[in-house]
């Protein structure tokens, strides 16, 4: 059965599945020694010690990533994740509810947000592979009520704050669906950072440390 949490005004509310929760699923069979490796003995155990070398590896680079994203340094946090800031635009906007969509427009509509700022950038390897990545910073009247936004938003199916359009980048046919997602909050400010790869480049985990990285950038 699924857990509650209780928010700022003593309602309690289920705790459901969150957004960009597969990599939940893959860490679990992994735990349990569910996920099957490929070859034949040590062939086997070399896969493993080259994945997890790979994983510590990513995890360092990550680390110093999210370093330089706390200092809004968008290039070199891109560049420590070996991918290339290709193109970024940005929006604000003094309300919330036309900016987006489902259960957390309903929210806005309740609880007007402050400020809105949105970036959107894109990112390449150098091979032809390409990230876009969506950044909202949303302001909330009190603490409390981004805790409840973040809440909200990070759950599967609620709606979100709309991502800029790519077309913007001159990007076409790409959407956003939340399986890469974060979020954050800071005070009364509320974080959430979405990507999706455009045209191949990246695989899951690094998509994952993508959205991770994003959510540390401060406002513009």
């Amino acid at each position: 059965m699924p857990g509650f949490r209780t928010n700022q005004n003593g309602k309690a509310y289920p705790i459901t599945p969150k957004k960009g929760g597969g990599v939940v699923v893959v860490a679990g069979a992994l735990a349990c020694g569910v996920v099957a490796v490929g070859g034949v003995g040590g062939a086997g155990t070399a896969g493993t010690a080259a994945d997890s070398a790979a994983t510590q590896a990513l995890r360092g680079k990550t680390s110093q990533s999210k370093g330089e994203a706390k200092k809004g340094r968008y290039e070199p946090a891109w560049n420590r994740l070996g991918w290339k800031q290709l193109k970024k635009t940005g929006q604000k906007a003094a309300t919330c509810v036309a900016h987006s969509f489902g259960q957390v427009q309903e929210f806005f509509a309740r609880n007007p947000c402050t400020a809105l700022d949105r970036t959107l950038l894109a990112l390449g390897d150098g091979s032809g592979g390409t990230i876009l990545v969506a950044i909202s910073w949303v302001r909330m009247p009190t603490a409390g009520v981004a805790q409840e936004l973040e809440d909200l938003a990070h759950v599967q199916g609620t709606g979100n704050v709309t991502p800029l359009a790519t077309s913007l980048l001159d990007i076409a046919g790409v959407e956003f669906t939340g399986e890469y997602y974060d979020s954050d909050r800071r005070g009364s400010m509320t974080v959430i950072a979405e990507a999706t790869p455009a045209d191949g480049g990246a695989d899951e985990a690094m998509m994952r440390a993508v959205v991770e990285v994003a959510k540390e950038f401060p406002p513009p």
